[in-house]
């Protein structure tokens, strides 16, 4: 007899297991109520997850009140993937990670307004250390939920439902995780924030390290900030050959405006604003001015 409910969710799970293919996964049921794991094997094949007897036990378990959550298993290491838990970002914030070369691999809409991406940064095992930095990056990049933001995270399985209370439907139903996007691959950018990781990355509003001065950023992180900034004022689009020096001006307001270091703003300018230092006799100083006039509320308005 033909169950459409197993068959959905049997498509769902060979979608995501396609999109980030691994070896094998780490399975982890959690109860909603109690927050108890569920006792059992926890690390299976594609083969495994795929069979119909698994996927009736997982969705039985579902219906009892289990949330299900899957990540690919590397023993003690990162298996090249990381999860961005986009539960309180804006909605487009998926191609501002394709634009910026840290497309996903994929995105799961595990409620109405809350997503969870996938980002695959390296081909193999990564260490748990610099992938948990990597996943730090894009969540500060883009949004992310902090608290989710480790190298050993879960994010859902495709196909059964969120028993979170918070997330339930106006109907009072629990809301189905769906596939969103599904698409293997490496992001673009990926060896850029894997060597921004093992340089020391921190976060730019992360204030003034020891001594008074600003903490580092490497070029790839400030690339992606000032870029975020041109792409959300669709500078490109609306001026055909910008003024850099007005846009830099924009670009620090805006940072200074978050309580970013001036020191830090000026690094980004630096690192990002394009063809910088252009024809600027006296770089440093054209920066130091920048900054400084940024300072002061704008005449006519923001951007």
């Amino acid at each position: 007899m033909i169950q459409p409910g197993l068959m959905l969710t049997t498509e769902a799970i060979r979608r995501q297991l396609a999109a980030m293919p691994h070896d094998l996964y780490c399975l982890r049921l959690i109860h909603r109520q109690t927050h108890r794991p569920f006792p059992g094997e926890r690390v299976w094949t594609t083969d495994q997850l795929l069979r119909p007897a698994t996927i009736r036990f997982l969705r039985a378990r579902n219906r009892d009140g289990f949330d299900i959550y899957i990540r690919p298993d590397a023993w003690d290491q990162n298996a090249g993937y990381v999860l961005v838990d986009l539960d309180r970002a804006d909605t487009n914030v998926v191609d501002r990670m394709r634009r910026n070369g840290h497309q996903p691999c994929l995105v799961l809409q595990t409620s109405p307004g809350h997503w969870q991406a996938w980002v695959r940064v390296a081909i193999s095992g990564l260490e748990l250390s610099i992938a948990t930095a990597v996943a730090r990056q894009l969540a500060h990049l883009y949004g992310g939920d902090p608290a989710s933001a480790d190298g050993h995270h879960l994010g859902r399985l495709a196909g059964f439902t969120n028993q979170k209370p918070s997330r339930r439907l106006h109907c009072g139903f629990a809301p189905w995780v769906k596939i969103v996007h599904a698409r293997a691959g490496l992001a673009y950018n990926a060896d850029a924030l894997i060597q921004s990781a093992r340089n020391g990355w921190r976060p730019v509003s992360a204030g003034y390290a020891h001594g008074g001065f600003a903490a580092p950023i490497s070029a790839a992180a400030a690339t992606a900030i000032y870029q975020d900034c041109l792409q959300r004022w669709h500078i490109r689009e609306r001026f055909h050959r910008p003024d850099w020096s007005i846009v830099d001006l924009w670009v620090a307001r805006r940072l200074l405006s978050e309580r970013i270091p001036a020191a830090q703003v000026e690094a980004i300018l630096q690192l990002a604003s394009p063809r910088f230092p252009r024809r600027h006799g006296n770089p440093q100083d054209y920066l130091r001015r920048t900054v400084a006039r940024a300072a002061f509320p704008p005449i006519g308005g923001t951007v």
